[in-house]
């Protein structure tokens, strides 16, 4: 398995309405749980990434693994080809 890239899920954000909690957001972008992470990143240098929600709100999750702002989107995915 190569560990080195994230896989891109898709080229855009997934908006979900996120009751309060934690969260663990899939960074390798391996999870078939997206966005969020079911352990498939072993064996790679990825991570997932703690996402505390405290209200009820519109989460835009990032999809293609490259927002500068983890796993919140920053629309990064419009750039890529």
């Amino acid at each position: 398995m190569d560990g080195d890239q994230p896989i891109i899920v898709q080229k855009r954000s997934l908006k979900l309405v996120m009751e309060p909690g934690i969260y663990f957001w899939c960074a390798c972008g391996r999870s078939v749980n997206q966005p969020f992470c079911d352990e498939s990143h072993k064996g790679t240098r990825f991570k997932p990434e703690k996402v505390v929600i405290t209200e009820p709100k519109l989460v835009k999750w990032c999809m293609c693994r490259h927002s500068e702002q983890g796993a919140i989107c920053d629309n990064k995915h419009r750039e890529l080809e």
